[in-house]
């Protein structure tokens, strides 16, 4: 078994159950709560989409409704008056463009604004089950470079780096248990080497933090 077989399995052995921590019931949900994650945690946009999809359950009610007041509905998620701007312009264009429907399809979920690979890599795989490639998240990043998976910065480099050695059947759920253990171990201050799983793999185990 070779290192990424070997971290790949002692993972999946760690978090069993792991899944998309947002909450979601629809493609649109899930891709409105993509966009209101960044640079935020799951746990607090959970609670701001807790009342949020109940007031906007379609495209056209995002349209509808004013710059103002959906800044007020999202306040908390942080980055607000960005992520409002973003949410009323892309539901424009899934009105428009899209019958009112998310797209499935990496392509077309790229035109829109606010969603980079990362989003859509989330929408397709959360929402349609399939699978184009690896979304790269702050704890993706940071695990994959403590890990020696990839040297680079930009999360598109990274994603291509990491497609190249991970198994393609374990590309969705890879990006989980790397998200999962960011938060639970291999922190972005003080990592907790000492119980982490993956210590003797990691040529990073004990030099960070």
């Amino acid at each position: 078994m070779d290192k990424v077989d070997e971290i790949i399995a002692l993972l999946k052995k760690e978090y069993p159950d792991v899944k998309i921590a947002l909450d979601f019931s629809n493609p649109l949900e899930l891709l409105i709560a993509t966009i209101l994650s960044a640079q935020s945690t799951d746990k607090q946009i959970n609670k701001v989409t807790q009342t949020l999809f109940k007031k906007y359950r379609t495209p056209q009610d995002y349209v509808n409704t004013t710059q103002e007041e959906l800044e007020k509905d999202i306040y908390s998620s942080g980055f607000y008056k960005n992520k409002a701007k973003n949410i009323k312009k892309l539901c424009e264009i899934l009105v428009e463009n899209f019958d009112s429907k998310v797209p499935d399809t990496m392509e077309d979920l790229i035109t829109l604004p606010g969603v980079a690979r990362k989003t859509a890599n989330i929408v397709l795989s959360g929402a349609f089950g399939k699978i184009e490639g690896i979304a790269v998240d702050t704890h993706v990043k940071r695990v994959s470079f403590r890990l020696g998976l990839s040297a680079n910065t930009d999360p598109e480099k990274i994603e291509k780096d990491l497609m190249k050695i991970i198994p393609e059947n374990d590309w969705d759920i890879f990006t989980l248990l790397l998200i999962q253990h960011g938060r639970q171990v291999c922190e972005a201050k003080k990592p907790k080497c000492e119980i982490c799983v993956l210590n003797k793999l990691c040529p990073g185990a004990f030099t960070f933090g």
